[in-house]
């Protein structure tokens, strides 16, 4: 049986607000390790994955891959977001022409500390989809966590057991029920199932999303190394996932129970278990001095943050925001980001650095007719053949080695060196080094927003119409 992992990453992070942002969420961050949860989770993998993704991560999600030399079966381009039966549904239609093909679905924002584990779970669970079931993995609980939802395990067979069904997060009562019955265990969200029965099932429950995910995978079109679904079809489909469109309602639903150190990283209090507290309690990351503090999430990514005489709390400072929350209370860290879009707050989406394909700037400051811009090029990667109508832009080169364009010259610009481009003067910068290019850029003019761009060529498929 072919093997194919499928990684889902359309989530948005709303709970780990503000360093978790919808522009740049949780899966794209490097919270527990050298690599992102994205990295991670395509590392233990270990075969070339389908990925799933919105159209604002699709460069970030390419860049992430390539770091760690992993080439992509697809990277496929959700127009909009409809929940993971779609998104499974569109990865087992493209691995259809494969009859034997097994697809192993997982989220791409959870921590899996025991690789090994995870992977001895997934040779019990071969057998049993290779048999004719839906097996979903069960994490064995550990305490009545009320953030999970659980599942109940039925009659043993082969290395898993049917199941019997799934339940919401419950609440603490509840959940402590579940933990004293033994039969329960935490739902991964982790699937491993044949793609041709996924889809039989689905197209005997949900007929119309199984249309709708083939027309949208025959009306779209490979864009650069993705592939974009037609947004007419896809836009109709039920936002629904798996577990309420087929698990729930299949009667060939399995479970293998695992132990492999899973958590979903799904609140701040998450965070700070998975962190490895000190003799106090306490997480500390980045520039942080504390006295009498204890049982802290204590994060900042920007300045030097200070406690004193606190208890069990998160605080995590970034270079736009602060969010100060009782650990209790973490899960209601969304309701922030809620009130921030009420607010028609750029916080609740956007941090100061924006990410594009060929690497990212930060604001530094802004004002009347100016903004501060630090710039990032990645080695070999080139910004698109621009021009500006309102604005003009002074360029100083901090790091690296900068290529040029500017009107009808060209040339290289060095450390500590500088340029001026005029408004209305067609423009390029390049990396053609090895090392990243930084620089610092100051925008002037009567008008600074990010909309004055007109693309005249672009290695991105960014171009005016």
């Amino acid at each position: 049986m072919t093997l194919i992992p499928v990684i889902l990453s359309g989530g948005a992070g709303t709970r780990l607000w503000p360093l978790s942002r919808e522009m740049m969420p949780k899966q794209m961050l490097k919270l527990l390790s050298e690599r992102t949860l994205l990295q991670e989770t395509a590392l233990r993998a270990n075969a070339a994955p389908i990925v799933v993704c919105n159209q604002e991560h699709r460069f970030i999600v390419a860049e992430q891959l390539r770091e760690i030399g992993i080439e992509p079966k697809a990277i496929v381009i959700e127009p909009c977001g409809r929940n993971t039966a779609p998104a499974v549904a569109v990865a087992a239609l493209l691995a259809a022409d494969q009859p034997d093909a097994l697809l192993l679905v997982m989220p791409s924002d959870h921590l899996v500390r025991d690789v090994a584990a995870f992977q001895a779970a997934i040779a019990k669970a071969m057998p049993l989809a290779k048999a004719g079931h839906l097996v979903t993995f069960g994490i064995e609980p550990t305490e009545p966590n009320t953030g999970y939802g659980y599942i109940q395990r039925g009659e043993a067979v082969m290395d898993g057991f049917t199941v019997r069904r799934f339940v919401e997060k419950p609440d603490r009562a509840t959940a402590e029920t579940y933990l004293a019955e033994g039969t329960y265990a935490w739902n991964s969200g982790i699937f491993l199932f044949p793609a041709r029965l996924y889809l039989e099932e689905l197209a005997r429950l949900r007929p119309g999303m199984i249309q709708g995910c083939r027309d949208a995978l025959e009306q779209g079109a490979t864009d650069l190394f993705f592939f974009r679904l037609a947004e007419g079809p896809f836009a109709t489909l039920s936002g629904e996932s798996i577990d309420y469109a087929v698990m729930e309602q299949t009667a060939r639903a399995a479970m293998v129970p695992v132990e492999m150190g899973w958590s979903d990283i799904g609140s701040w209090s998450s965070l700070w278990q998975e962190s490895q507290p000190d003799d106090n309690g306490n997480v500390t990351i980045g520039d942080v001095i504390t006295t009498g503090t204890e049982g802290c999430y204590l994060r900042s990514d920007d300045r030097l943050l200070t406690t004193i005489g606190v208890k069990d709390l998160v605080v995590v400072a970034t270079d736009d925001a602060v969010l100060v929350a009782g650990k209790a209370h973490d899960q209601d860290v969304k309701k922030i980001v809620e009130a921030l879009k009420a607010k028609n707050r750029s916080e609740a989406t956007h941090g100061s650095r924006a990410w594009r394909p060929w690497g990212w700037f930060q604001n530094l400051d802004d004002g009347h007719r100016f903004r501060v811009k630090h710039i990032q090029v990645n080695p070999g990667a080139k910004l698109s053949l621009q021009k500006h109508w309102h604005r003009s832009e002074h360029w100083v080169v901090v790091t690296g080695t900068a290529l040029v364009t500017c009107g009808e010259q060209t040339f290289t610009l060095r450390e500590n060196e500088s340029t001026f481009i005029p408004a209305g003067t067609p423009h390029r910068l390049e990396n053609p080094g090895r090392l990243p290019l930084r620089m610092i850029e100051v925008q002037s003019g009567e008008y600074v927003g990010e909309d004055d761009i007109v693309r005249l060529e672009d290695a991105y498929g960014r171009t005016e119409k």
